[in-house]
């Protein structure tokens, strides 16, 4: 009965462990495997990873405006549980927030120095590419890769009274077969991608923090036995968060991460130059919607293949392998919202809010390479960590703005690192929303030593690999799930609405 109960928590921490130990005692083996996994995939499957999120994205839009669009996540009745602001901090603190303060600056300038075969390096040209499409990678389609994972489970969870399980929103394909082999067997595939999706971005998060420590304190070396020293730090410190649950823990760090990344924001913008910002904002929106279509369906075979694998393919298999986190995360806070309310806010607010970021902070970058002469990209691409505190020695208050953006990073580690406790434990418990404390500290464990593991077997090469491995399988139930979703609405709108029972939240 245990074992029943427990099966997909049993099998995965086995899997898991076994992939922990395989990279401890055979590091190099390790690194050769994942890479080979991840060549292959991209050899056969990138096609796949194009057109996915595409898809996604209009199915969301789809389902927004459809006449499903005013079905409520929960009952009739409900309000949602959390305000706007609680709602849009959660929202993007888990989502992206600690890749926004590592890439901000890095990926507007690695574009630029290094563009797809075609345009030249270092020119205008590849500067206005660059801005294009960071807004591509971190814009609507990473956002509408979310949007079908969490609006899935929280439609079957809060309308439909189901677990809040990845499972669950395949009721209406596998019915209760959920309960058997292949419901356990997409539970057990959401664990691995949720750890290894995690991981990618707890190791970025180390790294840039190391860099910034070193730059600040020059005596802390930017190495190895740093990294390993800031993980545990931030592990006690996201356990005892997630310890403390969602409201008390959670909500409390992620308003405090809004805060802090709003004067960090404002500050550059008006430090900086305010004006060729707002010029770089506007210019790259307009060429960003202009050329969404084409973006979105290239995957440049003719030339700057390469590119694209290293890049988009990177971000979309990053987005994926993060959507059963996330998407259970954001699930479990978005009870009582209509889906057109809950699709629209969860593309529009936190796609602007990532444009504003990159037009600030890439902009200030373009501003000193381009205008002023510094040498700033080279410095960058040499080390990409260090991106956003170059970019601050050549502004009024450097040490203060370091200073704000090494409390973020750790803040945004740490919010990033407690959801996915929190979401793990969730996904092993069978969807209890409070599950035990045990569950907790033994995935919050489990998440750093990968992330650990990860950096001393091949650093960035190897966490790029591993996500883009562990997304794979998720994008084909991705689109399962689109499916699953249209027939769950439909079906309640065609049976259960249009007789009269309009709050159908009995399962």
């Amino acid at each position: 009965m245990w074992l029943k109960e427990n099966i997909v928590f049993v099998i995965s921490f086995i899997m898991v462990g076994t992939i922990i130990t395989f990279g401890v005692v055979a590091p190099r083996e390790f690194d050769a495997l994942s890479s080979a996994v991840h060549e292959g995939i991209l050899e056969h499957f990138s096609w796949g990873y194009t057109i996915a999120p595409f898809i996604f994205l209009v199915f969301s839009l789809t389902l927004a405006f459809s006449k499903y669009g005013r079905i409520k996540l929960g009952k009739d009745s409900e309000k949602p549980q959390y305000s706007y602001f609680a709602w849009f901090s959660m929202l993007f603190a888990a989502g992206m927030g600690i890749g926004l303060v590592f890439w901000g600056v890095s990926e507007p300038l690695m574009h630029y120095t290094n563009p797809p075969a075609g345009i030249a390096g270092s020119s205008a040209d590849a500067a206005r590419f660059a801005m294009r499409h960071v807004f591509f990678h971190w814009g609507l389609q990473p956002w509408a890769i979310y949007v079908v994972m969490s609006l899935s489970i929280a439609y079957f969870c809060f309308r439909r009274g189901m677990p809040p399980l990845i499972s669950s929103a395949l009721y209406p394909l596998l019915g209760e077969r959920i309960y058997g082999l292949w419901g356990y067997a997409v539970d057990i595939l959401a664990v691995f991608a949720v750890v290894f999706g995690i991981a990618t971005s707890l190791g970025l998060g180390t790294m840039q923090i190391s860099s910034g420590l070193a730059y600040v304190f020059p005596a802390v070396p930017d190495t190895m036995t740093t990294w390993f020293a800031i993980i545990a730090i931030v592990t006690v410190m996201y356990m005892i968060s997630a310890m403390r649950g969602l409201d008390r823990g959670i909500q409390v760090l992620s308003r405090a991460n809004i805060g802090i990344a709003a004067v960090l924001l404002f500050a550059m913008l008006f430090i900086g130059p305010t004006t060729f910002i707002l010029n770089v904002l506007i210019t790259t929106t307009g060429d960003y919607l202009s050329s969404l279509l084409s973006m979105s369906l290239s995957a440049n075979p003719f030339q700057g293949y390469q590119w694209t694998k290293d890049w988009t393919l990177f971000f979309w298999a990053t987005w994926i392998s993060w959507s059963p986190f996330v998407g259970l995360f954001v699930a479990s806070i978005s009870r009582g919202r209509t889906i057109r309310e809950f699709v629209l806010g969860a593309l529009l607010v936190p796609s602007l809010l990532t444009f504003i970021w990159f037009a600030v902070f890439g902009g200030a970058a373009f501003d000193l390479e381009i205008r002023q002469g510094y040498d700033i990209a080279a410095a960058t691409v040499e080390n990409i960590s260090t991106g956003l505190f170059n970019v601050f020695t050549y502004y009024p208050l450097s040490w203060l703005l370091t200073g704000f953006a090494l409390m973020l990073l750790t803040i945004f580690f740490v919010t990033s690192a407690d959801s996915s406790t929190l979401v793990l434990a969730m996904m092993t418990t069978q969807g209890e929303l409070n599950p035990r404390a045990y569950r907790k500290f033994i995935w919050g464990i489990m998440q750093s030593s990968v992330a650990a593991i990860l950096l001393a077997s091949g650093g960035l090469n190897a966490l790029r690999k591993m996500a883009i491995s562990s997304a794979l399988p998720f994008t084909i139930i991705m689109l399962v799930l689109c499916y699953s979703l249209w027939k769950g609405v439909t079906y309640e709108y065609n049976h259960e609405y249009r007789q009269g029972l309009k709050d159908t939240t009995a399962p």
